[in-house]
C-alpha cells in the first residue's frame, strides 16, 4: 500500500515503520494515526516479518498530536479524534509480533506514549522525553495509560503533572527505554537488537507476547494458570519440540518461518 505519512520497509525478517511528517516533527494528525495502525496490522500478518521497528524521519521522533485540531469542535468530534490518536496503544498490545521503538531527539506527549506502548525501546543518547500536554493547558491522559504500565504510579504522575523533559539516561533509569546508544549508532544498534529477536522462534515469540498481555492484569493465581496453559500449548508445537531437541543436541535450532 502507498502511504503518505509513513514509510514501510521489510528486510531480513525486520519490518520497519517510519513516521514521515518531518516538516511537522511527526506530530499525529488523522492520516498518520490511521496509516500507522494499518501498517502495524499489515506487518503483523506478513510472514516475512518477525519483529517490527518504529522509527522516524526528520529532526525529532514525535512531538505529540497536531493541536490545530482543537478549534471549537463538539465533544463527539473530539472523542472520535482522540480515540484514533490513541488507537496505536491497543494495536501494539494486540499484535502478535514484538514492536521496538527506535527514538532520536524529542519524543513528547503522544510521542512518549508511543514509546511506552512499544514492547521495547532503544534511545539515542540525544533523546528527550516528556508528557508535555500540561504545558499547553491539556493533559497527557492517553499517554498516561502505557506510561503507567511501564513506570508505575509515582513516575507517571510526575511526568504527566510537571510536563518536564527527561534525558535518555533518566529514561533508562526509570524503565521507559531498554537501552541507550550513541546517536550515530542508533540505526545499527536497533537493527542488531531487532535481529536478535527476529532469530528466535516466531511462534514462541508470538505466543509469548500474547500470553504476557493477557496475564498482565489478572490476579497472581489466574495469571499463573493462564500462562501454564499457554506454556503447555507451546510445548506441543513443532518449534517447541525442535528448540528442545536442538538444545540437547548442542546445535542451532531450525524454526519454522
Amino acid at each position: 500500500m502507498d502511504y503518505t505519512t509513513i514509510v514501510t520497509t521489510i528486510k531480513d525478517l525486520i519490518g520497519t515503520v517510519t513516521l514521515n511528517r518531518p516538516e511537522a516533527n511527526n506530530t499525529f494528525n488523522i492520516p498518520m494515526a490511521e496509516e500507522l495502525n494499518l501498517a502495524l496490522m499489515e506487518m503483523d500478518e506478513n510472514s516475512d516479518v518477525n519483529v517490527v521497528v518504529i522509527n522516524a524521519n526528520g529532526r525529532n521522533f514525535c512531538t505529540g498530536i497536531d493541536v490545530n485540531y482543537v478549534d471549537g469542535k463538539d465533544m463527539e468530534e473530539y472523542l472520535r479524534w482522540v480515540r484514533l490518536m490513541e488507537q496505536m496503544n491497543m494495536t501494539i498490545a494486540r499484535m502478535k509480533k514484538p514492536v521496538i521503538a527506535s527514538v532520536h531527539k524529542i519524543a513528547v506527549a503522544n510521542g512518549i506514549g508511543l514509546v511506552a506502548a512499544c514492547d521495547l525501546a532503544i534511545a539515542a543518547d540525544n533523546a528527550l522525553f516528556g508528557a508535555t500536554a500540561i504545558n499547553v493547558g491539556l493533559f497527557c491522559m492517553g499517554p498516561a495509560v502505557p506510561l503507567y504500565k511501564s513506570l508505575g504510579r509515582k513516575r507517571t504522575l510526575e511526568l504527566i503533572m510537571t510536563g518536564d523533559l527527561v534525558d535518555a539516561e533518566e529514561a533508562l533509569r526509570i524503565g521507559l527505554v531498554n537501552r541507550v546508544v550513541k546517536a550515530e549508532d542508533l540505526e545499527e544498534e536497533t537493527r542488531r537488537y531487532a535481529a536478535k529477536l527476529a532469530a528466535k522462534s516466531p511462534l514462541a515469540m508470538q505466543l509469548g507476547k500474547s500470553s504476557f498481555y493477557q496475564m498482565e492484569d489478572l490476579s497472581f493465581e489466574d495469571a499463573l494458570e493462564l500462562t501454564n496453559y499457554h506454556f503447555a500449548t507451546l510445548c506441543t508445537t513443532e518449534d517447541g519440540q525442535e528448540g528442545v531437541r536442538a538444545f540437547l543436541e548442542k546445535r542451532e535450532p531450525k524454526f519454522k518461518k
